[in-house]
This record gives structure tokens, C-alpha cells and sequence, in this order.
């Protein structure tokens, strides 16, 4: 067994680095490096996530997400989740700037509420609250798989 101790970065493909850059930016990312020898950028937040932003994608797929957007299901990654302190202000800080909310905020049934997002890329990005007050939220909906409405 190979014991994993945490998750180190992720990586995302993107096709206009600039674009990418300034939608991450708004979720507190920041650059920090660009690597020299490949298509990378790193972005990091204040608590040390980093999202590896691969800038060589092409948009083959007609502004489709190839593993969210169509009826065929491929095998891949199909989005990432970050937690935040609280999705209430979460999703007030997405209002402010304008990032629509793709689906939710939804509950799984356990005290966790979600919000999804997408990237420029189309790349969906889950946005967490654990344990959250549900009396504090409006409109919160029981969680329905994306594929049943595809946005």
C-alpha cells in the first residue's frame, strides 16, 4: 500500500492562460510561478491549494466539456471540490462577481451544502460548506445528479 497524505495541486487543462488567470483571481488565487520548461502555470491561495493551470488546451469540443456536456460517459475527472468556510458567503462573494452558479446550492442529506461552478474552460468546479446552517440558506435543494440537466 502507498499511503497518500494529502492531495498536492491539480491540475487544469485551460486554453487562454490570461482568461483562466483572472477567473481564479476571483476565487483568491494567485500566480506563483510559471514553469519554464512546460505549458504550466501554478496558481496558490492564501492556505496553500494549488491549481496547476495547463495552457496548451484546444477547443475541439465546440466550448463542451467532453465529460460533463454530452449524453456519451467517458472515463476522467470530472470536476474538482474545494471547501470553503461557508457557502453563504460563498455564494454571495460568486453573486458580487458575476460567476454563475451552474447547480445549487444543493445537500447531499449529511449537513453539507454545495454550489457548482464552471471555469471559462467549461471545467466545473464544486465549492463546499460542511456542516452548514441550513436555516441560513435559501433555496437549497436536494442534490441532483448533473447529467439529468446539463448546463
Amino acid at each position: 500500500m502507498i499511503e497518500i497524505i494529502q492531495v498536492d495541486h491539480i491540475g487544469i487543462r485551460v486554453m487562454d492562460p490570461q482568461r483562466a488567470i483572472d477567473f481564479y483571481k476571483l476565487l483568491g488565487f494567485e500566480v506563483f510561478s510559471e514553469v519554464e520548461y512546460d505549458d504550466v502555470i501554478i496558481i496558490k491561495n492564501n492556505q496553500g491549494v494549488e491549481i496547476n493551470l495547463i495552457t496548451n488546451g484546444d477547443d475541439a469540443n465546440e466550448n463542451k466539456n467532453i465529460l460533463m456536456d454530452v449524453d456519451k460517459k467517458y472515463p476522467g475527472y470530472t470536476h474538482v471540490a474545494l471547501r470553503v468556510d461557508s457557502i453563504k458567503d460563498a455564494i454571495e462573494r460568486l453573486e458580487q462577481r458575476s460567476i454563475r452558479i451552474s447547480q445549487g446550492p444543493v445537500t447531499f442529506g449529511d449537513g453539507h451544502v454545495s454550489v457548482f461552478i464552471r471555469d471559462p474552460d467549461r471545467n466545473v468546479i464544486e465549492l463546499r460548506g460542511r456542516d452548514q446552517d441550513m436555516t441560513a440558506l435559501e433555496g437549497v435543494t436536494f442534490y441532483e445528479p448533473a447529467h439529468k440537466h446539463l448546463r
